[in-house]
């Protein structure tokens, strides 16, 4: 029995600690390649120092998780000694249930109350945005603290009550009879409750998803941000940091559970109580002081700020060693200007999310990049403000064909940023040639269980209606009905229904089938495994899209938007761009650059620009166009119907 329980507690062990092990092998790898081990090598660490993005995060999430902790210690320490103090039995378990609530509700119901709450405040006192990171430091203290009371309050109870009353009775007053003799016995469970309270503001996600203002990503949401596309050992080694750090916190945490096993066991021998030598409580205090200090010197606000809202994987980023658009606008505007700015950049996954967003009123973006029917829909609703031409007279190099489009007939709140057409992806090692040419393959029962299918409704309609020849544009609930039927038709095929998260999925060969935008499939082919031949092609009809930068109405900076998207206009980080995306860009200082062309080579740029008669026919024939909001509810009320089926 006893080898039984080693071998069943070894094998339990390698399940937990298997995945952990791999990620700390693959983060020293020489190659990019996530499934071969080629040597070993500090590459993706040096890479990770690089990062200014994720850094930036590292530190955000350091100073929030420090105030937190700081806040939450002291606010959950006091409630520990209200609720010992309380005389009614049945007040003290009503205090305890309603301390438990924020640790046993879902994560996912606490981030939302707590969201809708800031907003409705926000709203009530006309904030311009209702999230921030002081939003961000509630949500954190507000489930932090029940931690806090969990392990202060069983050192209180386990104390000899008679010894404070002995020590008032000598002449302290409460307080000094608190700090002297109290406090002292339960310095254990404080220290261990503010190391809790580290580690669930460290880690936490959902919460901090709903809470967070613009200009403020957590570590978390940055991890999320950068695993819907193409994961690099970077990632690997920034998980085996917070691995170390995490498990250094647990090892703190039984080293101070275990010297207060061992004070217990020293009172039972000499029946006196055990005390902590040195000057403990001073240094308490100034560490919660230091800590709570730390967080908010962290987080001093930069004297110009520009909040950037674009499509995840968007934009030139520096990673590699290529242009990093964001850090050099910073120095371009500080040499131009002679001020310091500061653009902080967070990304979304579909415009819907985006719209989402913005028309809480819970953010405040400067810039951001959405599609063109979304534009239609922002600009008819007053999300959007008109545009300062004299701030971007790099709009001269946009293109004719891409002016007076139905999305913005006057051109008045929008420029034209990259264009692109929706195509298949299938793995050509999978897929039989035979099956490939039209929007049939999407539903060929033969590769059930490999298809992906878009995870927002209007491109996933589309798909239905391209197929079956129907208007992607109508107001007939008829036809709406019909396509639904289509996709319903097609979920027992459908492996899973992704946005950006259809990189990793085609580029490893978990999938093999997929609709997704022309730019990207260059993308997942750099990345692909060797067992993978990614394939494209354009089904006839399908959809023609423009995304193209504006800003919003609640954009607190907008004349330094305007400069920033003239920048983004300018030859450099315009070449940049399409470069580092594989987009199509409408700027003609791209598309006539002779290095971007030879880089690009002859058949990337044949599928990038297509050569077409008249854009502006294939464009109204294909893009989708804002539908009235009675067509739009019913669009989101059979799109749940059919994620149910």
């Amino acid at each position: 029995m006893k080898i039984r329980s080693k071998i069943y507690t070894g094998l339990v062990m390698a399940f937990l600690f298997a995945p952990i092990v791999v990620m700390l092998i693959y983060s020293f790898n020489e190659a990019k390649s996530l499934s071969v081990y080629s040597g070993f090598s500090l590459r993706w660490y040096q890479e990770l120092l690089s990062d200014r993005n994720t850094l930036a995060a590292v530190k955000n999430t350091l100073a929030l998780a420090l105030a937190a902790t700081a806040i939450s210690t002291v606010m959950g320490t006091a409630a520990a000694v209200g609720i010992d103090r309380l005389r009614s039995k049945w007040y003290q378990r009503v205090m305890h249930t309603v301390t438990d609530i924020p640790m046993t509700n879902p994560d996912i119901i606490t981030g939302i109350s707590l969201m809708l709450m800031f907003v409705f405040v926000g709203r009530l006192f006309g904030l311009a945005a209702s999230l921030s990171f002081f939003t961000m430091l509630i949500a954190h203290v507000t489930f932090c603290l029940p931690y806090v009371i969990l392990q202060v309050l069983p050192k209180l109870q386990q104390m000899d009550k008679s010894l404070n009353e002995a020590a008032m009775d000598l002449g302290c007053t409460p307080a000094r009879a608190f700090l002297k003799v109290e406090l002292p016995e339960i310095l254990p469970g404080i220290v261990t409750g503010a190391i809790m309270a580290f580690t669930m503001s460290l880690d936490d996600f959902v919460i901090s998803y709903f809470t967070s203002g613009a200009g403020f990503e957590t570590l978390p949401i940055r991890i999320y941000s950068m695993t819907k596309k193409t994961v690099t050992p970077e990632m690997y080694s920034l998980a085996t940091i917070i691995f170390i750090v995490t498990m250094s916190l647990l090892l703190m945490n039984n080293f101070f559970s275990g010297r207060e096993g061992g004070k217990r066991k020293e009172r039972r021998e000499d029946g006196g109580p055990a005390r902590f030598k040195g000057k403990k409580l001073p240094a308490l205090g100034l560490g919660l002081v230091f800590l709570a200090g730390i967080g908010f010197f962290c987080l001093r606000q930069k004297p110009l700020e520009l909040n950037v809202y674009n499509w995840g994987e968007y934009i030139s980023d520096g990673s590699e060693g290529t242009f990093d658009t964001i850090r050099e606008f910073e120095s371009w505007y500080q040499e131009t200007y002679g001020r310091r700015v500061r653009v902080n950049y967070s990304t979304y996954a579909s415009n819907e999310d985006m719209y989402n967003k913005i028309s809480s009123g819970a953010v405040s973006y400067d810039v951001i990049i959405p599609s063109d029917y979304m534009i239609a829909r922002m600009r008819e609703e007053g999300l959007l403000l008109p545009l300062n031409f004299d701030n971007i007279p790099n709009y001269s190099y946009i293109d004719e064909d891409f002016r007076g489009l139905y999305y913005d007939p006057e051109d008045r709140y929008s420029i034209p940023y990259t264009y692109g057409i929706v195509g298949i992806l299938y793995n050509a090692n999978v897929v039989d040639e035979a099956d490939v040419g039209g929007w049939d393959l999407m539903w060929n029962e033969a590769y059930a269980g490999q298809i992906l299918q878009f995870n927002n409704p209007r491109d996933a309609f589309g798909t239905a209606m391209y197929k079956l020849g129907l208007p992607v544009n109508t107001t007939d609930r008829s036809v709406w009905e019909r396509a639904a039927q289509e996709l319903i038709a097609q979920r027992p095929l459908v492996y899973s229904l992704v946005m950006d998260e259809i990189y990793n999925m085609m580029e490893s060969g978990e999938a093999a089938v997929g609709a997704y935008y022309a730019g990207d499939y260059f993308t997942m082919q750099e990345a692909q495994a060797d067992t993978v031949d990614l394939q494209f092609y354009y089904p006839d009809p399908t959809n023609f899209y423009i995304d193209a930068m504006c800003v919003p109405t609640c954009a607190q900076n907008p004349e330094l938007a305007e400069i920033f998207i003239n920048y983004m206009l300018s030859e450099e980080p315009a070449v940049a761009n399409a470069e580092q995306t594989y987009y199509a860009s409408p700027n003609s200082l791209v598309y006539t650059n002779e290095t971007y062309l030879e880089d690009m080579g002859e058949d990337t740029v044949a599928v990038l620009y297509p050569d077409l008669e008249d854009f502006a026919a294939s464009y109204n024939a294909g893009a989708y166009r804002n539908l009235d909001s009675a067509t739009l509810d019913y669009l989101n009320t059979l799109w749940e119907t059919i994620k149910i089926n």
